[in-house]
């Protein structure tokens, strides 16, 4: 006896083996590729451009912290009103808070205002403006369960903005008196909502 010859080309195709592709003789066009390509690009420009601000978002009137909206944005417009409220006695302040390198920054643009902040969070994702204010000594990052390091009525007014907001009681009964200790004629404080309700 003999042996039939096999043709190569129809031994997967006939026999019905070779796997789930082996019947498969459509392919996709090369612009289904670059059509997808493209969609993908596009979304990828308009996700990083909504987290740069834009798309209407106003970044600098709402700012983030843990969740909850914090009060930054009110401070910056409030300080106009306490220099009035203060007049001449606003001339030494203290921030105290999240953003407190941006508030800290357009108070010192104020004549006559010395100003000095204390961050409560770490600031390793912060920019560049911020690391140069912790470099010079304007800014500390300072836990504020614990006494802070300045001398009592070191400041004329003690500003603080959102970083009450997360404290024990217990921490809070020991934060409220050092700083007031820290101010000789004031101390404003703005809180956010907590996810406590509060």
């Amino acid at each position: 006896m003999f042996r039939r010859a096999v043709n190569p080309a129809r031994r997967f195709g006939d026999s019905g083996g070779g796997g789930l592709f082996a019947n498969s003789k459509s392919r996709s066009t090369p612009i289904l590729s670059v059509g997808l390509i493209a969609v993908g690009a596009l979304l990828f420009i308009a996700y990083s451009y909504s987290n740069s601000g834009g798309f209407g978002n106003n970044t600098e009137a709402i700012s983030r912290v843990e969740g909850d909206y914090s009060c930054t944005a009110d401070v910056q417009r409030a300080i106009p009103i306490l220099k009035k409220a203060y007049g001449d006695s606003m001339h030494k302040v203290l921030h105290v808070g999240p953003d407190t390198c941006s508030v800290v920054s357009n108070l010192l643009k104020e004549e006559e205002t010395e100003v000095w902040g204390a961050e409560p969070y770490d600031i390793e994702d912060a920019d560049g403006t911020c690391k140069a204010l912790v470099h010079k000594g304007v800014v500390r990052v300072a836990d504020i369960k614990f006494p802070l390091p300045y001398r009592p009525k070191s400041f004329s007014l003690v500003i603080v903005s959102d970083a009450l907001d997360y404290l024990s009681p217990r921490y809070l009964n020991k934060t409220l008196p050092d700083l007031v200790r820290a101010s000789a004629d004031g101390l404003v404080m703005f809180t956010g909502k907590t996810s406590r309700g509060a």
